[in-house]
């Protein structure tokens, strides 16, 4: 495993994170238009990328663990130090990978959390107009056999047996 092999991984996982990113303004879109048939799907698809880029992370450790042994770095080193150390051109060239990627993250944590919001503020609506469309309570009996039907005037029962 060399530096081009690390690059293109990256390059891989740039494109993931892009897709990524897409699939959540898609899902955002969804979310505001309330068009929630499409929801199940977006999420499916997203959960498929999520998949991907496991594996792709995992790919990604190896081959920088790789290059950091042979650049006498410790264990699990970040992108960063390995850019910090790596020979020209490659030291350029991983800066911009992780400057790309940090782009990428902080936009996805950004509408995720956007859509998160969307998500709870429709289920306080949700929850707001079922409390609104409760049904008044059929009342209680009272000690004097009196039936309350929830306002301050008292029903009886006289005749009613």
């Amino acid at each position: 495993m060399d530096y081009q092999h690390l690059s293109t991984l990256l390059w891989r996982e740039q494109e993931l994170l892009d897709l990524l990113l897409f699939k959540a303004e898609e899902k955002q879109y969804l979310i505001v238009t309330g068009k929630t048939r499409w929801l199940q799907r977006i999420a499916h698809e997203i959960e498929m990328i999520l998949d991907q880029l496991r594996t792709l992370e995992v790919q990604r450790a190896a081959a920088t663990e790789v290059i950091a042994e042979r650049l006498g770095l410790g264990a699990n080193p970040s992108l960063r130090q390995v850019a910090e150390v790596a020979p020209v051109p490659w030291n350029d060239l991983l800066a911009k990978h992780h400057e790309a990627l940090l782009v990428l993250v902080t936009d996805l944590r950004s509408l995720s959390d956007a859509n998160r919001e969307l998500i709870e503020g429709g289920l306080a609506a949700i929850g707001d107009a079922l409390l609104q469309m409760r049904t008044p309570s059929a009342g209680t009996y009272g000690a004097t056999g009196r039936h309350s039907d929830g306002s301050n005037r008292a029903v009886t029962l006289d005749g009613a047996l």
